[in-house]
């Protein structure tokens, strides 16, 4: 993995041989020539031949054709929660609630007003002070062509850049640096897309949906093909919550949580194929659950939770196994052959759609696959040994009997006296228990007949979800934490040194993979007497350290409302440094949410 690349794209050669060494004729995938894109947070599109990557956790890469690769960073008090663009402009959102952009600023196109006059062309990221000016707060904002908007200290909605079409949903005013917009009910969601012609505003009903903008097609769905001026309630979607939605050049297309996908608009791009003034259930996509949707220029993607991808719209660049469909309607896309090696992993597919070239790729959110290689790579504390004899390889009981859901002794005997496998389909095998990869998905298929195991594994059957279930299988626990507690008993304390430690039972190669104090820890034990206890020494409240050693397995942090709230939340905060984490990004996302949660920002 480390050697190769996990993002992919495809598109017109002309405009992306730049960005791989292959020398594909289309349609095919390509592998990239990025590197380290493991670490591939978010891609953000522009709709020329451009580019934003953000990489975990807080770094930023701009490509454009015939330019060199440039590279931003923004100071280290600043945390990154999303990117937005439009045709040449690129927002980013920290979770300061501040605003920065990065433009071409010599583009006859300002489509963010509130930028600075001598915006450079895309040579450095420049704060956006109006909102700090204005004592407001974002907490999301979304682009479009030309017009933007941002949803301010909770439930403020503003707007600006240009009004074409009404597309600012403040009546028929002209383009404005920043206005208020006025929906019937609280927005908490706000849509748009890179070359979007129109908006869409989700309320606190969460099936109650409201849109603006050009509306020539019928793309809002507001059942007519009238521009309203002002947001608008769309029709066909009670009952329904929305999980996103994304408009583009005369359609929209919008996901729901149940995972239907619905469009309307111009017939050529809304994959009906026929002109629909209402969000349509689209036919070839009503079995399928959709849980990502990626539209720019007149195309579009949607993948389903068995990580199947379709796409329909100018299909010029999708790879397919079928002949162009000229009422481009939804067709599979054939995935490139390095995906299919994580099939069972919900979550890490990613999908990315810009006007010259879409991509595909891994996002390794919690990194818990990349810790779990390095543990099997390492083979520290091998309980047990699987393989034929002279070739037996070491492995982690507890890891293997949770994932196939079968004694290790049964797995021996089906493999290696029943069958007799080999040592190459055994590593195969393995790297599937370790982090989910499929060397080679046809031997992997046999292991899984030869065990009497459903293949391919369900969704459900991941790596993820398997560790978060081994939490709660204490007898397997092997390893226990020593933590003291404080006692104002000074006789009773000298009286049963032992009695003064509360234990936390873990699994030791969850601690040796997923922390780097623990990993010290370990090492320097081990090197007196392999022990199945070992003292915390960082001073943490109980608390405190279950909550984080949940993490470990379960990546999600759970706290109750108590009078220690606070003190725990500031003990974990320096958790990342302290335990030397390797998923900064993920524990940070997790905390900040139980920040909000109890208001302690």
């Amino acid at each position: 993995m480390s050697k190769s690349s996990s993002l992919y794209l495809s598109g017109l050669k002309k405009d992306f041989s730049f960005l791989t060494q292959e020398n594909n004729n289309l349609p095919k995938w390509s592998q990239s020539n990025l590197k380290k894109t493991q670490t591939i947070k978010k891609i953000v599109c522009g709709s020329p031949p451009h580019f934003l990557v953000w990489k975990k956790p807080n770094k930023l890469e701009f490509y454009q054709k015939g330019k060199k690769k440039r590279k931003y960073q923004l100071s280290k008090n600043e945390t990154i929660k999303d990117i937005v663009s439009s045709y040449y402009t690129y927002q980013i959102l920290t979770e300061s609630g501040k605003v920065w952009s990065l433009a071409d600023g010599n583009h006859r196109f300002k489509e963010v007003p509130l930028l600075d006059a001598d915006q450079s062309t895309f040579e450095k990221i420049r704060p956006v002070t109006f909102f700090e000016e204005k004592k407001l707060f974002v907490n999301s904002l979304i682009m479009g062509s030309g017009s933007c908007y941002y949803l301010c200290n909770g439930d403020q909605l503003y707007a600006s850049g240009s009004n074409h079409q009404g597309k600012l949903g403040i009546g028929k005013h002209r383009d404005t640096e920043l206005m208020p917009v006025y929906v019937q009910d609280k927005v908490t969601k706000i849509f748009g897309g890179v070359c979007a012609m129109n908006f869409f505003f989700v309320t606190r009903n969460p099936d109650l949906l409201y849109g603006c903008g050009n509306n020539i097609y019928g793309e809002l769905g507001i059942g007519s093909d009238e521009n309203p001026y002002t947001p608008t309630a769309v029709k066909n979607i009670k009952g329904s919550e929305i999980l996103t939605v994304s408009s583009c050049v005369f359609y929209s297309v919008l996901i729901t949580n149940k995972g239907q996908t619905f469009s309307c608009g111009y017939w050529r791009f809304n994959g009906h194929g026929v002109q629909k003034t209402i969000f349509t259930l689209i036919p070839q996509l009503k079995d399928k659950k959709a849980v990502q949707l990626a539209t720019g220029s007149n195309r579009n993607l949607v993948l389903t939770d068995q990580n199947e991808l379709y796409g329909w719209g100018f299909d010029d660049f999708f790879p397919t196994n079928k002949p162009k469909n000229k009422k481009n309607i939804p067709t599979k896309i054939s995935l490139p052959g390095f995906f299919t090696n994580y099939l069972g992993s919900k979550d890490m597919i990613q999908i990315a759609c810009g006007s010259k070239f879409c991509f595909i790729y891994l996002d390794f959110k919690n990194k818990l696959s990349q810790d779990l290689r390095i543990l099997f790579e390492s083979k520290k504390f091998c309980d047990c040994e699987i393989g034929t004899l002279g070739n037996q390889i070491p492995v982690h009981k507890n890891l293997i009997e949770c994932r196939t859901k079968l004694p290790i002794d049964q797995i021996q005997n089906k493999l290696f006296v029943e069958k007799s496998i080999n040592k190459e389909q055994t590593l195969n095998f393995l790297k599937w228990i370790y982090y989910d990869e499929i060397s080679d998905i046809e031997k992997l298929e046999q292991t899984f007949n030869s065990l009497e195991l459903t293949f391919p594994p369900s969704v459900d059957n991941t790596l993820e979800n398997d560790i978060a279930q081994l939490y709660k299988d204490d007898d397997s626990k092997d390893f226990k934490i020593l933590v003291k507690i404080d006692n104002d008993d000074e006789d009773q304390e000298e009286e049963n040194e032992e009695g003064n430690y509360e234990e936390i039972p873990v699994h030791k190669f969850i601690l040796y993979a997923r922390s780097g104090l623990f990993r010290a820890m370990f090492d320097y034990v081990n090197e007196k007497e392999n022990t199945n206890k070992i003292q915390d020494y960082t001073h943490k409240s109980i608390k405190s350290l279950e909550i984080l050693i949940k993490y470990f397995y379960t990546n999600s942090i759970e706290l109750k409302a108590d009078k220690d709230t606070k003190l725990i939340v500031d003990e974990l905060s320096d958790a990342v440094e302290y335990y030397q984490l390797n998923d900064q990004c993920n524990f940070e996302s997790e905390l900040m949410k139980i920040k909000k949660q109890f208001d302690l920002n």
